[in-house]
């Protein structure tokens, strides 16, 4: 390595390899390049004093050596000046850790993870065995069906801990529900539960959080899934909710039927139950569905995703052979066996007495029973409306919206009408 003063190329300047310099005083911020350092006593004509080095940035400085070598020193002063930025952004004191990711999994043997357990106590059930606390549930139907009212008079009954029908509210108090409904206005809302100007006296625990679609989103967030995370937080902060209902899940984020966005949205709904230790109610639709079908999981729009990481669902299906009932049906649970399916399905009729429009309890049914069926009449009626429609020019997209019908079974006509 070629020494300091040659590099600087000094006049009458002693050859100097590197070594540690320590300032006079305080150290500097950032430590120059070895190319950079003068010695100062071979200019200043050999006088008999320490070797005393300047940096040519700070003409005014003045060093001298030590026995470390430069770059250690470098080092050092790199890493005090880490040390000094870190602090000023909010990060001093904090040691990297050996094993950073090591909090993410929480591991015992099977038979620790029995004993830790045994201990908890159980999850209560919010609405009989279809929701639990703790839970992040799903509850998804057609349009007009009634999801909307079912969910708030789940979300009144936790606020005075009261059953609804055959489902029973296990918990010690009533709880703090927390609506966020982006469907109606609050115009609508009043409506609907005022019967001859006469309002329905709400548990004071409910409270109903409307969707201001003119708030503009504040400079500070990156995104508008961002900002609207942040608003959910704090509307369950100022609440204190325990219990949280979101009337629906396609106005949190768009585009659900993609993976992605689904997985997205579901990690950080979970993460918000874990954090303030809620019960979530999550309201979501259902695509255009052939009725003479059971529903399944499968009939939740969007992605599987969102299926998969809740963990319970429920769907509200409508009879197509006793008008005005509703039927309720267990599709995916943990913290219980299958009670609600197909041959045990729960009626209900929407009723409205007074100033509180809501769901009555029935029976009992078989899913089968409620399903649409189509004799040969009816199947020929079927294929001669779409035969007609198609002939006028409609798609088979806008014959099946005008139907009522699913795609592949208006397709499935078009094809065997082109066919022919």
């Amino acid at each position: 390595m070629r020494g300091i003063a040659e590099i600087c190329n000094v006049p009458g300047a002693r050859l100097l390899t590197p070594r540690h310099f320590v300032r006079d005083g305080s150290k500097p911020t950032s430590f120059p390049l070895a190319e950079e350092w003068v010695d100062q006593r071979s200019v200043a004509g050999g006088e008999s004093r320490p070797l005393q080095l300047t940096n040519p940035l700070k003409p005014n400085t003045m060093y001298h050596t030590a026995e470390r070598p430069l770059f250690i020193e470098m080092i050092r002063n790199n890493q005090q000046e880490y040390n000094r930025r870190a602090e000023k952004a909010g990060k001093g004191g904090q040691v990297p850790e050996r094993d950073p990711a090591k909090n993410l999994f929480e591991i015992h043997t099977g038979k620790q993870w029995l004993q830790q357990e045994k201990i908890t106590p159980p999850a209560g059930q919010l609405c009989g065995e279809l929701w639990y606390q703790g839970e992040l549930c799903i509850m998804f139907a057609d349009t007009n069906v009634g999801k909307s009212i079912f969910a708030v008079q789940i979300g009144n009954a936790l606020a005075r801990r009261e059953p609804i029908g055959p489902f029973g509210v296990e918990t010690d108090a009533p709880l703090k529900v927390l609506y966020l409904d982006f469907e109606m206005s609050g115009k609508q809302f009043q409506s609907r539960y005022t019967y001859q100007d006469v309002v329905f006296d709400f548990s004071d625990q409910f409270f109903r959080a409307g969707f201001n679609p003119n708030a503009e989103m504040h400079f500070s967030f990156d995104s508008y899934d961002d900002y609207m995370s942040a608003a959910i937080e704090y509307a369950i902060e100022r609440t204190k909710a325990t219990v949280v209902i979101i009337d629906n899940i396609t106005c949190l984020r768009e585009g659900t039927e993609h993976t992605s966005q689904a997985l997205a949205l579901m990690k950080n709904l979970k993460a918000l139950k874990a954090k303030h230790n809620l019960s979530v109610l999550v309201l979501a639709h259902t695509p255009k569905r052939n009725p003479s079908k059971p529903i399944t999981r499968d009939d939740l729009q969007g992605s599987k995703m969102l299926i998969n990481f809740a963990d319970s669902a429920f769907a509200i299906g409508e009879s197509h052979t006793q008008k005005g009932i509703r039927y309720l049906k267990q599709v995916k649970q943990r913290n219980t066996r299958e009670i609600y399916g197909a041959d045990n399905v729960i009626l209900w009729r929407i009723t409205r007495p007074a100033n509180f429009i809501s769901y009555e309890f029935i029976g009992y049914g078989l899913e089968p029973d409620h399903l649409r069926t189509y004799n040969h009449q009816q199947r020929q009626l079927m294929i001669d409306q779409i035969t007609r429609l198609h002939a006028q020019g409609l798609s088979q997209r806008q014959i099946s919206r005008k139907l009522s019908m699913s795609l592949t079974a208006v397709n499935r006509v078009v094809v065997q009408l082109v066919g022919e």
